[in-house]
């Protein structure tokens, strides 16, 4: 029996829940109710939202911590944490009030104290808030409750920079927290979002658990993404770590968990023809799947060698592993960013568009390439990362590579791609991951496009030609203009292969039909959410 039958079959009859795969403590029919179990994406091995920019992560970080301004469904940032803000006739000084009342879940007041020191550290890490160091004057407290921001020259975007939704986002700490050196992890988890985060239950492989905040005040706007009001109506959720796709789905069937962030999509159709459970895509806009390499030690510091790989690549494999036969679900991407959405383009990427086997063993060879061995690491707990790992170690052979195939966690992926060391001295040559569709729509909140070098996402690739066009776009007077640049980037960075797409693809979310509010977007929104 292969694995997609063997999966198929006991999430179908729930043989794995029911023979004691899970080990749930009773709750009273009242608690039960109150308490709203999730099955994330992955594992939370860690969790601080500033250090990394793992989904799981920033997903969890949104209960917690709160931020200055949210994004809505319609990308546009909107006030949250904030109550008014004043920018100078000139664009140079921006000045910020802080709503009043707002409280973290210590008990202490929100200051501008807190706010300056967490946007300090978010501002090291995240592609934009360098922008903002780069044309500083000064970031100060005024007063408790206000604090200004003053530029050497204008930044229109500051507030989508303040409020978007893809890692890092600016989210807001206690001032003691928020001067961790933000390239060393944080290790107290206090902020002022909707939810506190209940350390003492937390374990890591198991579960981590949010109860509600008491001296939470949302805003009075409707919810919309990270907008408005964020009212939680139960009082504690759980994330149930479940790595086993059947597991995950027998699970819901029987009741003992409530929602599944991302149900394999080969077990789809037995979860539609369950009366009790709701299938529907999880994010319209979807993701868009990542090849990436370390562009600091060989073989893919040579352009070649990654043009090797890119011309190797079939996408249809690793869609085809991803998301299985359903055609729905996923479309070749010969290009960066998020179809259907006004700068897609797919200039420069012929290459995605034909595999040439022929052509990517001459760019080996005019690479330079040894033979020596290519460091894979490959998280096997999250199903689209193995599948699309399984299809590069087959790939990387095709063309003659020799493939050192680490198979490991995704907690442990994400530690180690930060590592800028060789890849025998702990550090790798190439993983895989996802951008959310909602990330990738323009260069803004498009960490991984950018190609700055030791400041760039992990990988580190760079390209003075993508950097050129992303400063162009933001210098962009019109839409016609931005595409124009748009068209340019995608070119600049297929050329230098900043990273290799693998395909874009939907992903489905399942969840118990005794579950309100659930609703679709790049992250889940648990505000709003109810259960019976």
């Amino acid at each position: 029996m292969d694995r997609r039958t063997f999966l198929k079959t006991a999430a179908g009859t729930g043989a794995l829940a029911a023979t004691g795969g899970l080990a749930m403590p009773a709750l009273s029919q009242g608690a039960a109710a109150k308490t709203l179990r999730f099955v994330p994406q992955a594992n939370l091995a860690n969790f601080d939202p500033i250090w990394g920019t793992q989904y799981v992560v920033r997903n969890a970080a949104l209960l917690v911590w709160d931020t200055l301004y949210g994004i809505d469904s319609k990308f546009q940032p909107q006030r949250q944490m904030v109550e008014s803000e004043t920018v100078s006739a000139d664009g140079l000084v921006w000045t910020f009030k802080l709503r009043p009342g707002l409280k973290f879940h210590d008990g202490s007041p929100v200051t501008s104290k807190d706010v300056v020191a967490s946007l300090v550290r978010w501002s090291a890490r995240d592609p934009m808030g360098l922008m903002l160091r780069a044309i500083q004057n000064e970031l100060v407290a005024v007063d408790d409750s206000t604090f200004k921001w003053s530029l050497k020259q204008p930044y229109p975007k500051m507030l989508l920079a303040l409020g978007k939704n893809n890692s890092p986002c600016s989210f807001i700490m206690p001032e003691r927290i928020a001067k961790t050196d933000p390239f060393q992890q944080i290790t107290e988890y206090i902020g002022s979002g909707p939810m506190k985060f209940v350390r003492a239950d937390w374990v890591p492989g198991a579960k981590a658990v949010f109860e509600k905040f008491a001296d939470y005040v949302p805003r009075s706007e409707p919810a919309d993404w990270l907008a408005g009001g964020k009212k939680m109506l139960v009082d504690r959720v759980e994330w149930v770590i479940m790595p086993d796709a059947a597991t995950a789905a027998a699970a819901l069937q029987n009741g003992e968990v409530d929602w599944v962030e991302t149900p394999l999509s080969d077990l789809v159709p037995v979860l539609k023809r369950n009366a009790n459970i709701n299938v529907d895509i999880g994010d319209p806009l979807g993701n868009i799947g990542a090849f990436r390499m370390n562009h600091l030690h060989p073989p893919f510091n040579n352009v070649k060698v990654r043009q090797a790989v890119m011309t190797a690549l079939n996408q249809e494999d690793y869609m085809r592993a991803v998301v299985g036969d359903d055609n729905a679900l996923w479309k070749p991407l010969p290009g960066y960013f998020t179809p259907g959405t006004p700068l897609y383009t797919e200039n420069g990427g012929d290459a995605l568009k034909k595999r040439n086997i022929a052509e990517a063993k001459k760019l080996l060879a005019e690479g330079g390439y040894k033979g020596e061995p290519v460091t894979c690491v490959v998280a096997q707990d999250l199903a689209v990362l193995k599948a699309m790992g399984d299809v590069t170690a087959e790939l990387l052979k095709s063309i003659g590579m020799t493939v050192d195939f680490v198979a490991t966690d995704w907690g442990t992926v994400g530690a180690r791609r930060a590592q800028k060391t060789p890849p025998g001295q702990g550090g790798w040559n190439m993983f895989h991951t996802w951008h959310a569709g909602a990330d990738c729509v323009n260069p803004a909140s498009y960490t991984a496009i950018r190609g700055s070098g030791d400041k760039a996402w992990f990988g580190w690739p760079d390209s003075p030609a993508v950097e050129a066009e992303v400063t162009n776009w933001f210098n962009a007077k019109s839409l016609d203009e931005e595409k124009a640049i748009i068209a340019k980037l995608n070119k600049a960075a297929a050329e230098h292969v900043i990273y290799a797409p693998t395909g874009f693809f939907l992903a489905y979310q399942a969840w118990r039909k005794n579950v309100t509010g659930v609703s679709s977007g790049p992250f889940p929104v648990f505000w709003g959410v109810n259960k019976a």
